[in-house]
């Protein structure tokens, strides 16, 4: 694969003189059917046309030949945010800030001088019709199969239909709640897809342009902040890629594929590292295996994202790994991306106000099929769209599409295939077979306010990094890359062909980065720099001021261990070896700010000003070694108290290499490192939290006593000092859960109670294990102390650990059932046999399922709580208790007249599950009892009208 990033493709600031020229923003860019020419929107209101032969050909680009720059559009009077041409190549059609779509059609007698500046127009484009009846900005269009429709949406929440032949508006659909900010149709032409900041997708008939499905699981917690929403449909119509969804409660940034008919996602991209804001398709579809038919479990697609983190990725949805990552090839975040109506070519386009093309050689992309084969197979879906409007068809009886494309190729010097032939041969690199341990490069690129052009050669050895590119000479700068492929890539016989559309993707737990790892992001190759056969150094970092935005040369390093030369990514104390310590007490410390008592339970007495206190947790052992590692990665945290000079240092170890160290003025006691942060804590009371590349992500905190258990889980950290203070924080919102709550309470409860252990869930809940059998947690919303499980449910529950069977092992079970098996003991023969009343166990039995539910809902398990809840609704049917059931029900029911936004006192969700969708199922059970069938009928008919009104309101 080639890259290629053109510094003369630029809108630009008229404001400025050419010798201080400002690039402005690009919003999108498209390619043209044959694939001639590419249309770019930028911040200059303007449109922009160019030729893409001199992009993708050096030689082309030397010669002038085409011109680079075909044509400027200005009768916008904002920011030009969307440019599509239409399928047919004869009209192109533009969205703005000034609430205006304009269609363009060719016009050969309007070249020359653009009005008001310098630049030509070689060829001639003349607005054909200006669309209004948007309120606000225009974010995307996009034209139908056969430029039977143009759709549009904006920042109005409106998403208007247009006629794709006389132009006319035919429908207005205003069913979003939010800005609309992206469109895409339908390859078949049976459905429409909006994208908003309403956080849903929504699909649209054609036939009638009522609501089909409206989509929104994977957006709920999607960021309002993105400039688009850009989604796509693949060329087979099995799926929608949607772009800005989340999991994990928006810490994980993922596309959602939305899979046809059923309309649900789940599927997802992972691993880029911010907002995903552009999904593109690619127009053809792939076989799996090119030797057998065409059919829908051979079929796969292949589509490229476009993010905040200003990377691109290129996904095979028949792999669960990305065909290719490219790593922040941009200064700022991709606004669009377009295929080449051959498939071979991805164009990018970003607000720092530069295109990039990344060309792809047919061998990689192995299995495309023809366009022929696409409209066979799309045929099967048997839709038949309404029919053209009388005496309308985009291709003229008089001037066919063809002869007019023909025509401006010849007058402007360019063949319809833009470089993939011709005489001109491309400077490129020719990789060897990498060898088994290769190291990766990254594409870095450079500052300054220009793009300096960079190529590199194909000659046998590279020229010096200082020898200079001839002045005068414009051109981009072209580098090969090559696939990212999987370790033991998967063989043909290792899929399982599906007939369903869902086939087509790999099944989310085949998928490298799913949202249940905690170290999506550090294995994710998203987070990786490219892999490359050939290293590059090609952007200089270093220029100097009177250098900038002029051609230089660039150098290959080859980075092989045997090689002298090889520059490596510098890290604080990555010269270091890494050594093997042994933990040793330390028994004094000279440089200590704090005094220590002797024993682990002493008085701990504090500096200057401070009062002796008892403390009410031990103070930890003073070692010269700690070290608490990540767990599932080889990585780990460790420090180092060296007695001998009285020094703290903390290091982050990534195999045999030191990613960063830090020195600190006090001995650590306590030290933790997560998929997300490393935190130490010190002796004078002060906690340090660090990334894992060494940056502090919070302050230095200073608690006022020592940690004597520190704890952590994926952006959670747990602190518990040893004069009994608790807290806990989220270390990515760099806040706090809760206010700090001592743990003194809870040492009344009991004269031998004692402090086990402690842990953290993800939500920031502590859990609190002690002697006396009983499992603590601190419930915010209660400012309170609460019990999460007892030892005394196993002496009358029937739920009991000790009287359940099964053969689950700790891998599998829940945060709960991992509580309950820890605290569980066996039942006492003496107390077996005491004389109990007939309602003991019913009454312990509903006792300890009403406490594991409010323990499920504090602790955030989902699962576990809706397990619960059955079971209590079960017991509660067999015992008929009429009242308990009836309050149940109207507790998740809710208020009756109850609507999405309009009340906020009751919350329609617990867990991320709907109240009412957990009351159907509690429902079925009532409605299978002797006793509780009558109230559980009327609910029903009651819940079905509430929904029924909801869908309507």
């Amino acid at each position: 694969m080639h890259f290629t990033k053109p510094e003369w493709v630029m809108h630009k600031d008229s404001a400025k003189s050419d010798q201080n020229t400002k690039r402005l923003s690009i919003f999108s860019v498209h390619v043209h059917p044959d694939g001639s020419r590419i249309a770019t929107g930028g911040l200059d209101a303007k449109i922009r046309i160019w030729s893409t032969k001199p992009i993708l050909d050096q030689a082309s680009e030397l010669s002038g030949k085409p011109p680079k720059s075909l044509c400027t559009l200005t009768m916008h009077t904002g920011p030009v945010l969307t440019v599509r041409w239409a399928h047919s190549g004869k009209w192109l059609a533009s969205g703005s800030d000034d609430e205006t779509v304009m269609v363009w059609d060719h016009d050969p007698n309007a070249r020359g001088r653009v009005w008001g500046s310098d630049e030509v127009n070689v060829e001639g484009w003349k607005p054909l019709k200006r669309l209004q009846g948007h309120e606000s900005d225009v974010t995307d269009v996009a034209w139908s199969p056969g430029d039977r429709y143009l759709a549009s949406v904006g920042l109005d929440s409106a998403v208007i239909v247009w006629c794709g032949f006389t132009l006319e508006r035919l429908r207005k659909l205003d069913q979003h709640q939010g800005f609309v900010k992206g469109v895409c149709w339908d390859p078949v032409g049976e459905f429409l897809a909006t994208q908003s900041d309403d956080r849903t997708v929504k699909i649209w008939k054609t036939t009638d342009w009522t609501l089909e499905a409206e989509v929104r699981k994977p957006f709920e917690d999607s960021p309002g902040s993105t400039f688009f929403r850009r989604l796509s449909w693949s060329p087979d119509g099995a799926h929608i890629t949607a772009s800005n969804a989340t999991n994990n409660k928006g810490y994980v940034f993922i596309a959602a594929v939305i899979t046809r008919n059923t309309w649900t996602s789940e599927i997802s991209l992972v691993g880029h590292e911010n907002t995903v804001e552009v999904a593109s398709y690619n127009p053809h579809i792939f076989l799996r295996n090119p030797a057998a038919p065409i059919s829908t479990s051979n079929i796969c697609s292949v589509v490229a994202l476009g993010a905040d983190d200003r990377s691109v990725s290129v996904w095979q949805t028949k792999s669960a790994r990305p065909l290719i990552v490219a790593k922040e090839v941009f200064e700022r975040q991709i606004m669009d991306l377009s295929w080449s109506w051959d498939g071979l070519t991805l164009y990018a386009a970003s607000s720092d106000g530069t295109i990039a093309a990344f060309q792809f050689d047919p061998t990689e992309l192995e299995g495309i099929a023809s366009h022929s084969d696409q409209e066979q197979y799309l045929a099967k879906f048997g839709f038949i769209p309404h029919p053209l409007p009388e005496g309308y068809t985009h291709v003229s009886k008089q001037e066919p599409a063809d002869i007019v494309l023909a025509q401006l190729q010849q007058a402007n010097g360019f063949d319809s295939q833009a470089g993939s032939q011709g005489t001109e041969k491309v400077n490129i690199l020719v990789a060897k077979r990498a060898p088994k341990d290769k190291k990766r490069a990254a594409l870095v690129s450079s500052t300054g306010a220009g793009v300096p052009t960079t190529r590199i050669p194909s000659s046998a050895g590279p020229p010096p990094s200082s020898a200079p590119w001839p002045n005068g000479i414009s051109g981009s700068k072209r580098v090969q890359l090559t696939q990212i492929h999987d370790a033991k890539p998967q063989s043909m016989s290792q899929q399982t062909p599906s007939q369903n559309f869902s086939g087509s993707f790999p099944l989310p737990s085949e998928q490298p980065f799913v949202d249940s790892s905690e170290t999506w992001s550090r294995h994710a190759d998203l987070a990786q720099p490219m892999e490359l056969d050939v290293p590059i150094d090609a952007f200089d970092n270093g220029m100097s001021a009177s250098a900038k935005g002029k051609r230089k040369a660039s150098s290959i390093i080859d980075l092989t261990d045997d090689n002298p030369k090889a520059i490596k990514a510098r890290t604080l104390g990555g010269d270091r070896p890494v050594e093997v310590h042994v933990p040793k007490p330390i028994s004094s410390w000279a440089t200590a700010p704090h005094s220590r008592a002797n024993g682990t339970t002493g008085t701990w007495v504090g500096g200057s000003g401070m009062q002796r206190t008892e403390p009410l947790l031990p103070i930890p052992s003073l070692l010269s070694y700690l070290k608490s590692e990540v767990e599932g990665t080889g990585e780990f945290l460790e420090a180092k108290n060296i007695e001998e000079n009285g020094s703290t240092e903390v290091a982050f170890i990534s195999g045999k290499q030191t990613e960063w160290l830090d020195y600190l003025p006090s001995p650590v006691l306590t030290i933790k490192a997560t998929s997300s942060f490393c935190a130490v804590g010190t002796e004078d009371g002060s906690v340090e939290v660090y990334s894992h590349t060494g940056r502090r992500l919070m302050p230095t905190m200073a608690l006022g006593s020592p940690c004597s258990l520190m704890e952590g889980y994926k952006h959670a950290l747990l602190v518990i000092t040893v004069s009994g203070q608790v807290y806990s924080w989220n270390v990515k919102k760099q806040t706090a859960n809760f206010q700090p709550v001592s743990i003194q309470t809870l040492y009344g409860i009991h004269p031998n109670f004692s402090l086990v252990s402690a842990t953290v869930r993800e939500n920031g809940t502590p859990i609190v294990n002690c002697a006396n059998g009983v499992v603590y947690s601190y419930d915010s919303a209660l400012s309170s102390w609460v019990k999460l499980a007892d030892r005394w449910w196993v002496e009358g529950s029937d739920l009991g650990q000790g009287r359940q069977r099964g053969n689950s092992t700790a891998a599998n079970r829940g945060i709960m059932s991992l509580i309950e098996s820890n605290v569980a003991a066996s039942p006492d023969e003496s107390t077996a046999e005491k004389p109990r009343s007939s309602w003991w166990s019913a009454a312990l039995t509903l006792g300890h399922l009403e406490t594991k539910l409010h323990s499920t809902r504090l602790l955030h398990s989902p699962q576990e709580y809706k397990q619960a809840l059955l079971k209590y609704a079960n017991r509660i049917a067999e015992e008929g208790f009429r009242g308990k059931a009836e309050e149940l029900i109207r507790e998740l029911f809710g208020p009756v007249y109850w609507r999405p936004g309009r009340e906020d006192s009751w919350n329609p969700i617990v867990v991320g599950f709907s109240k009412r969708d957990l009351l159907k199922e509690v429902l079925s059970v009532f409605a299978r009892s002797k006793t509780l069938t009558s109230l559980a009928v009327q609910w029903q008919d009651t819940l079905k009208k509430a929904i029924n009104d909801e869908q309507f309101a």
